[in-house]
């Protein structure tokens, strides 16, 4: 018997991006990240009343998922948003919140 592929890829990438998206810091710099071209790491964790390291790791699971993307600019790091899974992260939540 042949195994059917339960799972489809849509589904996969949306869970991926959920989970992304699944913690208050990040959801703060996606928010702030679509409101503006870029920002530098340094300049988030003035905002942010939390450790640079936890900065990082949350700014490394949104770049992992591909929702934002690091430019080095040394000594800095400047985020900005992935605009095409950006768009396409909205486009899956919308078809599968039915809106």
């Amino acid at each position: 018997m042949a195994e059917e592929k339960v799972l489809t890829d849509k589904q996969i990438r949306t869970a991926r991006y959920a989970k992304a998206m699944g913690h208050p810091v990040r959801m703060y710099v996606l928010d702030l990240l679509s409101n503006q071209s870029c920002c530098y790491s340094g300049d988030l964790s003035d905002e942010l009343p939390i450790a640079k390291s936890t900065l990082s790791q949350h700014l490394k699971e949104l770049k992992d998922a591909g929702l934002i993307q690091g430019e080095i600019e040394a000594p800095r790091v400047k985020y900005c948003i992935n605009k095409e899974n950006w768009q396409e992260a909205q486009h899956l939540f919308r078809e599968f919140l039915k809106i």
